[in-house]
C-alpha cells in the first residue's frame, strides 16, 4: 500500500525533491547529437522541471544552461549562438558552454564586471550519439554509465526518443511489469496458430506466469516463469537499473538494449531507447508468413516545435485516442484496437492520468516487482537526503555493464539464478568483438 508522502516522493523530481536529488547524481541521456548543430539555433530542453537550453558552439562542444540570461532574465532561447558563445539579443551579453560570461558589451570597460557573471549551466558529455547532461552538485562529475547498448560504436547503436505525457514512474513500471504482455500485445493470439518452437506459445497458453523477484546491486530484478514441455521451464528475466533505466525481455539474451524514462518534469517524460543494430530478431510467431496483429513497429511523429515539450511526440496520442481502431477491437483482430506495440504501452500509461492516483490502486502478486522497485528507490532517495549515501550506479557504473534481460527454456531443476546466470555467460558480447 502507497501513502500519500511515498507518491510525492517517488514522482516529483524538481529541484529540492527527494527523487529529483536522486536523479541530479546520475547522467542524463537527454538529446541526439544529431539535434544540435554547431553555431546553430538553441533547443529548448526540459530536465527534472527545469527550463534549459542546449546548444553547439563553433568549435562543436555542447552547453547546456538556465535558459535565463543572469542580466534581465531575458531568454537564451533567442539568443545568437555565435563564436563559440551564446550571446543574449537583450544587451549582448554572452556566455561559453561552462556558463562564462565572456562579454559584457553594454558596459563600458571601466565598469565591465564579466569575471563575476556565471550562467547555471551543467556539464555535459558526448558518447556515441548521444549527449549527456549532469545535474548534480558534484565539481568533478561521475563516470558516464556503463550502459552496454550506449557503449556501442554509432555505427551499431540505434536510438530513438519518443516524448510520453505522464510521470516517469508509471511509465517506467510498464517496462517491469511482464503479465501485461500476454493482453494489451499479444491478446488476440491464440495459442493453436503459435508455431511449436516459438517461446510467445507459453505466453499466450498461460497469461498468468507466477515470479521471483529479487534486489540487485543495480536495482531489481524479476523472473517471470511457466512450466513447459520436456521438463523444462520457460523464464522471462527483466531489470530495474538506478536510477530510470529498464531492460525487457524481448527475445534471446544476446539482445543488448535498455532503456531510460528521463523526467522532463513531473508530467511528461522522454522515452529513451538503445539497442545493439546486429542483435539477433525474434522469430516470427506462426509458421506462415503472418505477424501479430497490433505488433507494428517505427513510430509516426508530429513535427518537432521549439516548445518546451515540443520534442518527439508521437501522432497517436490522448487527443485522437491514441487511433485506436473499435472495429479492430471488437472483431479480435487486434486485443487492444491499437496498432503498434509502443503506442498500446503509451496509451495506457498515459491513460492514468499526468501522475497516477497511487492510493486508488490495488496492487496484487503479479505486482511484486513494482512494489520492490518503488521501495528500492524510496530507500535509495531518502537514504541520500538523510545521511548522504550515495544512490547505486554513481560511482561503480560498470555494475550495469553485464545486466542483461530475455527469455529462454532451462531445465525445470535448475535454480532461477543459475539458469540466468548460464544463459549470461553463453551471451554474444559486441564490445568484445569490437575490441577485438
Amino acid at each position: 500500500m502507497m501513502n500519500p508522502k511515498d507518491s510525492a516522493d517517488l514522482t516529483r523530481v524538481g529541484p529540492g525533491t527527494v527523487m529529483g536529488g536522486l536523479m541530479r547524481q546520475y547522467w542524463l541521456p537527454a538529446v541526439m547529437s544529431s539535434e544540435l548543430e554547431r553555431d546553430g539555433p538553441p533547443l529548448r530542453l526540459m530536465l527534472l522541471g527545469e527550463r534549459l537550453i542546449a546548444f553547439r558552439d563553433s568549435s562543436g562542444r555542447v552547453g547546456v544552461m538556465d535558459h535565463r540570461c543572469p542580466h534581465r532574465c531575458a531568454s537564451l532561447f533567442l539568443g545568437r549562438n555565435e563564436e563559440n558563445g551564446i550571446r543574449c539579443v537583450y544587451h549582448g551579453w554572452k556566455y561559453d558552454v561552462a556558463g562564462n560570461c565572456v562579454d559584457m558589451p553594454n558596459m563600458p570597460a571601466h565598469q565591465d564586471y564579466k569575471d563575476r557573471v556565471k550562467a547555471k549551466a551543467y556539464q555535459a558529455a558526448e558518447r556515441n550519439g548521444l549527449v549527456w547532461v549532469y545535474m548534480g552538485p558534484r565539481a568533478e562529475a561521475p563516470p558516464l554509465p556503463a550502459i552496454e547498448a550506449a557503449l556501442l560504436p554509432e555505427s551499431e547503436s540505434q536510438i530513438w526518443f519518443a516524448q510520453r505525457e505522464c510521470n516517469w514512474l508509471q511509465a517506467l513500471e510498464g517496462d517491469i511489469d511482464t503479465s501485461h504482455f500476454g493482453f494489451l500485445h499479444a491478446g488476440s493470439v491464440d495459442p493453436a496458430d503459435v508455431a511449436p518452437g516459438n517461446l510467445l506459445r507459453y505466453t499466450v497458453t498461460n497469461r498468468a506466469p507466477e515470479y521471483h523477484v529479487a534486489e540487485t546491486p543495480w536495482g531489481t530484478m524479476y523472473a517471470a516463469y511457466r512450466e513447459a514441455e520436456a521438463n523444462q521451464t520457460y523464464w522471462r528475466f527483466a531489470n530495474f537499473l538506478f536510477p530510470f533505466w529498464t531492460q525487457t525481455p524481448q527475445g534471446p539474451i544476446d539482445r543488448v538494449g535498455s532503456r531510460a524514462w528521463v523526467p522532463m518534469d513531473d508530467t511528461h517524460t522522454m522515452f529513451v531507447s538503445l539497442n545493439w543494430r546486429n542483435m539477433p530478431r525474434p522469430q516470427g510467431p506462426f509458421n506462415d508468413a503472418r505477424v501479430v496483429r497490433g505488433s507494428t513497429l517505427g513510430q509516426d511523429f508530429l513535427p518537432n516545435t521549439s516548445d518546451w515539450h515540443g520534442r518527439w511526440r508521437l501522432s497517436s496520442n490522448g487527443a485522437n485516442d491514441w487511433n485506436i481502431d473499435r472495429e479492430a477491437q471488437q472483431s479480435g483482430q487486434i486485443y487492444t484496437g491499437i496498432t503498434n506495440i509502443h503506442v498500446q504501452d503509451q496509451a495506457v500509461t498515459e491513460s492514468m492520468g499526468p501522475v497516477t492516483d497511487h492510493l486508488f490502486e490495488h496492487l496484487g502478486p503479479s505486482d511484486r516487482m513494482i512494489g520492490r522497485t518503488r521501495r528500492r528507490l524510496l530507500r535509495a532517495a531518502r537514504a541520500l537526503r538523510r545521511e548522504g549515501a550515495v544512490p547505486p550506479g554513481v560511482d561503480d557504473s560498470e555494475l550495469y555493464l553485464e545486466v542483461r534481460s530475455g527469455d529462454f527454456l532451462a531445465d525445470v531443476r535448475i535454480g532461477w539464478r543459475e539458469a540466468y546466470a548460464q544463459q549470461l555467460k553463453r551471451a554474444v558480447r559486441p564490445l568484445k568483438r569490437a575490441a577485438e
